[in-house]
């Protein structure tokens, strides 16, 4: 798989390391407990574009948001993931 780092140009996956799905946003530190359990046990599955972050670990460092369809693994996007 080709992932297309916005700051090297297209480069091969075994460059990349993930972490997997983009968090969901974190609740306030006074949320109710339901917003908390939520946050860290409750994570989408998703069938189609998904976004995740990968780090160019063999290339310039970046972490990056990539944008992947689960069921064809075709990149649609790849952005830095400081914006």
């Amino acid at each position: 798989m080709m992932i297309p780092c916005p700051f090297c140009g297209p480069r091969g996956s075994a460059e990349f390391s993930t972490i997997g799905s983009k968090p969901p946003p974190r609740p306030a530190p006074d949320a109710p407990p339901e917003a908390w359990h939520d946050y860290v046990n409750l994570r989408d599955n998703p069938a189609g574009l998904h976004d995740e972050l990968w780090q160019h670990v063999h290339g310039c460092r970046q972490w990056l948001v990539v944008t992947r369809d689960t069921r064809s693994h075709a990149i649609a996007v790849v952005k830095a993931a400081r914006a």
